[in-house]
């Protein structure tokens, strides 16, 4: 453990990318466009590189954190400022730092106007969301877990489409009032553990039933909007249709994530009764997601909600493994987790290089699109039949351990949740045929172009990652399973009062 002032690689992992945003911000304004696009990527490069020993210096043999950093911060209210990493954590922090590159490279030419402002929002926000998946102090999470909403909102209000003060607003209330319920459950675990912040101290706490539902519950509605899990998932078809392409992209890779996330950090292991208790509640919330949210998406027009839609039923996935308490079910969430970070940061990058040369997200004001763009076409069929869970992509891996972890535990329950693999393929599929396939639409499509240099690095990239973790997701799974073990068995014995 880095104690006191020492600077350790999840220091790096958070503040390099934050430093990186604020000079962009101080290098002038839109006449310096071209060396603020050059130093947000150098920023993102640097934030991944620092990142990289989290997985080659990682421990796959132990539950324990890793990585722990501890500077006391502020005394009077036990306030520290504690990092560490598990094989719980850690992956989200890889994805984030990657996808933040995949970002940067996708709104390089499309981004014209205070293009400093906009690169540096995507690298502050790269650092604070690393900051949520690498604290264990609860008011550092919640400081992270707040102020990563800010770049996020600023970069759906200032460079989002027609709507885009409303959607902005609207993701940021309904964020913020969940988030509230969890500050005052922090404050009542500070009081109980006799004044500590320290969540690992949390997890040992002795609290009556009523204590545990009543925490629980305030958890789930900081967290399962963030997920967001149905019913309070309205704010994220708008968010999605209104943000730039890499506000969608981040949003979807990865600030999903960290709702899901909080739920394995907190409420599970804090209120482990109440979590068995409330299971049916949960599993029942999930299905509807898969199921319900499955069918919303097949009557989509607009390609952004359609895959917003899409989201919140893998989403639902997630919440399913997590809930049924059994290794296959935990494991098959998580890798649905970093496989959707891969799979939706892809869709959505490709609804991004259509519209930049259409300037439509309406299915119908395309067909025919492989005549113009086969290269695009051939990326887009392969990310496509990989959100529709095609064996051999990391659509697959994840959804196939949860059937199997829910098939453990009531067949009816995987008979509803395999059903996304039928709804996945109709509504992916058929936007695919009618967007792509085909004679030439019409004269917009008629004059697009295939992808360039830049939009190809990029969506190569995601292939690769979409291919390797589909045909070989055994490095990843090793990594979790110590953690995932140590959780199941924690969260399996009562935290009662005696």
């Amino acid at each position: 453990m880095t104690e006191g002032l020492g600077i350790g690689v999840l220091s790096l992992t958070i503040w390099v990318p934050i430093l990186a945003g604020v000079l962009i911000l101080i290098t002038g304004g839109d006449k310096n466009a071209e060396g603020q696009r050059t130093l947000a990527l150098l920023g993102s490069l640097l934030g991944l590189a620092v990142a990289i020993p989290l997985w080659t210096g990682f421990n796959a043999g132990t539950a324990d954190m890793q990585f722990e950093e501890l500077a006391r911060w502020v005394p009077m209210f036990k306030i520290n400022y504690h990092l560490g990493v598990d094989g719980i954590s850690m992956p989200f922090i890889l994805l984030n730092s990657f996808t933040t590159i995949l970002v940067v490279l996708a709104g390089w030419q499309v981004i014209k106007e205070r293009v400093g402002q906009y690169m540096a929002a995507f690298l502050i926000q790269s650092g604070l969301i690393n900051g949520v998946f690498a604290s264990l102090d609860g008011i550092l999470f919640y400081m992270y877990f707040e102020a990563m909403l800010i770049p996020l909102y600023l970069i759906i209000g200032m460079w989002g489409g027609q709507n885009r003060v409303y959607a902005a607003i609207k993701f940021f209330l309904y964020t913020l009032l969940g988030s509230l319920l969890m500050l005052i459950s922090l404050l009542y675990l500070f009081f109980q553990s006799g004044g500590s912040f320290e969540i690992l101290t949390w997890h040992r706490l002795p609290l009556a039933m009523t204590a545990q539902i009543l925490l629980f519950i305030a958890f789930f509605f900081g967290f399962a909007v963030k997920v967001p899990m149905w019913p309070v998932h309205t704010w994220l078809p708008d968010a999605h249709v209104e943000a730039p392409t890499g506000g969608s992209v981040v949003l979807a890779a990865i600030t999903l994530k960290v709702g899901a996330y909080g739920f394995l950090r907190f409420a599970m292991p804090i209120a482990p009764d109440a979590s068995h208790y409330l299971a049916g509640f949960m599993v029942t919330l999930s299905l509807i997601a898969v199921v319900y949210i499955g069918l919303v998406a097949l009557v989509q027009s607009d390609m952004k909600k359609l895959i917003a839609y899409s989201s919140i039923a893998h989403m639902g996935f997630v919440t399913l493994g997590f809930f049924i308490f059994n290794q296959l079910g935990m494991e098959g969430g998580l890798i649905q987790m970093i496989s959707h970070g891969f799979i939706s940061a892809a869709m959505f990058l490709c609804v991004g290089v259509m519209y930049d040369r259409v300037h439509s997200r309406q299915i119908a004001d395309y067909g025919g699109v492989a005549n113009r763009m086969p290269m695009f076409a051939a990326f887009f069929m392969l990310f496509a039949m990989a959100n529709a869970g095609l064996p051999g992509t990391s659509g697959f891996v994840g959804e196939f351990l949860v059937i199997l972890g829910t098939v453990k535990v009531n067949f009816w329950w995987a008979f509803l949740a395999a059903t996304t693999l039928i709804f996945g393929a109709a509504y992916t599929l058929w936007m695919y045929k009618r967007v792509v396939f085909g004679a030439v639409g019409n004269a917009h499509v008629e004059e697009m172009r295939d992808i360039n240099g830049r939009e190809f690095i990029v969506l190569a990239l995601l292939a690769a990652s979409v291919l390797a973790m589909g045909l070989y997701p055994l490095p990843l799974t090793e990594v979790m399973h110590a953690s995932v073990d140590n959780l199941l068995a924690h969260v399996s014995h009562s935290k009662l009062v005696p």
